[in-house]
């Protein structure tokens, strides 16, 4: 892909892979231009969400961004707190943030997955006005759907590793199967 057609991305919105009753439906901080030009969730080399969600367990073999959809035949789905490709997340400002939140709340009221896992702690805390929240499950609930804090997959995110991060939805994993 070139840089012209990264950049002629930006701004582009992609579809949600969700359904209603899912088990858990996972939020990204905001497609990436990588995504906003192919139309598919985490489809930047480099980013890790593909791989971490295989060695945590939750599918099978791990899966390609072109084969995103398969995630509902796992009770799985993914959205975005913000909807709006960017080149970096930095380009968002607090109330995109805010409204991503409000919008993503009436998403899950309507679907009600059992939980909500937000793949950035940064973009949880900004979107849900919850500056002390950390990696792991949250108080909040929305409605009945149990809310989660997961490490952004993003290869920008040098503190985990792909095992700890996998560990960590593994953490998640193990209580969506209980």
């Amino acid at each position: 892909m070139t840089p012209e057609e990264l950049q002629a991305a930006r701004d582009n919105v992609i579809p949600d892979v969700i359904a209603g009753g899912l088990s858990v439906l996972f939020c990204g901080i905001n497609p990436s231009l990588m995504s906003g030009a192919t139309g598919h969730h985490f489809a930047r080399p480099g980013n890790r969400f593909w791989p971490v969600l295989h060695l945590s367990g939750f599918t099978p073999r791990q899966l390609k961004p072109w084969e995103q959809n398969e995630l509902l035949t796992y009770g799985l789905g993914i959205t975005n707190v913000v909807a709006r490709a960017t080149a970096r997340a930095d380009e968002l400002n607090a109330e995109e943030f805010r409204e991503g939140g409000r919008i993503l709340t009436a998403k899950v009221e309507q679907l009600r997955p059992r939980y909500l896992a937000v793949v950035g702690v940064t973009a949880y805390r900004t979107a849900f006005d919850d500056r002390k929240a950390r990696i792991g499950p949250q108080t909040r609930t929305i409605g009945e759907t149990r809310v989660w804090a997961l490490p952004n997959p993003s290869g920008l995110n040098a503190h985990w590793t792909a095992q700890t991060m996998a560990e960590e939805y593994g953490r998640l994993r193990a209580a969506a199967d209980a």
